[in-house]
């Protein structure tokens, strides 16, 4: 049986797709509930964070560590104090842009501690795809595939475990959408999915929660 990994452990790992996980016969995608005004608390959008390893050091220097350019930590003293001659050159390399949130979520499945980013992006023939962060110790994302008003939920886990990485299945679930915000370019949404969990467990598998996300376009 999994055990749910350890939040603070520091490793960055990408997701990817892996074998699917499914009960037979059960159906794959929800339909998508547009509405013309979608209600809820969306202030989240306005929460930010700096991106992973990026942090304000006691010389209240934006700093990073752990998940930076490797060329960065020469420009640092023993302190860990930029070089005050090397400040515009390290923020050449490392990112310290504010990322805003664009997820609100709650889920249980294998080596999630919690995301609060989302991409969204346009692809060919009109079709959409959103995806979920993975980061230091969450190595599970949600991945959300849009054609017309179906959604096909999948949850995406690029486990630690050798041998363990895993896609698994929705067994049901409901999606709202903003049509008119959708129309304009963003994603507003409010989705609850369970998903079907092969392994022996007393908890069910589901990932719920809202979205408001720009649409990028696509680049072709």
């Amino acid at each position: 049986m999994r055990t749910l990994f350890p939040a603070a452990l520091a490793i960055l790992l990408l997701c990817n797709s892996f074998s699917p996980k499914t009960p037979a016969g059960e159906k794959q995608y929800v339909l998508v509930q547009w509405v013309n005004d979608l209600a809820g608390d969306f202030s989240f959008k306005e929460k930010w964070d700096y991106p992973e390893g990026v942090y304000r050091n006691e010389y209240g220097q934006l700093s990073c560590d752990g998940f930076c350019p490797e060329e960065s930590y020469r420009m640092k003293d023993s302190t860990g104090k930029i070089f005050n001659d090397s400040l515009k050159a390290f923020y050449k390399i490392v990112d310290t842009t504010h990322q805003f949130h664009t997820l609100e979520c709650e889920a249980w499945c294998y080596e999630w501690a919690g995301t609060d980013l989302v991409s969204v992006h346009q692809l060919k023939k009109g079709k959409v795809e959103a995806i979920t962060d993975c980061n230091a110790a969450t190595h599970c994302s949600l991945h959300l595939a849009f054609s017309g008003d179906t959604c096909t939920p999948v949850i995406m886990l690029n486990s630690i475990v050798p041998g363990g990485d895993a896609t698994y299945r929705i067994t049901g679930g409901s999606i709202k959408i903003d049509k008119q915000l959708w129309k304009k370019g963003i994603m507003k949404a409010e989705f609850s999915f369970d998903f079907y969990n092969p392994e022996p467990s007393d908890q069910k598998m589901f990932w719920k929660g809202k979205v408001w996300s720009p649409i990028i376009p696509s680049r072709k």
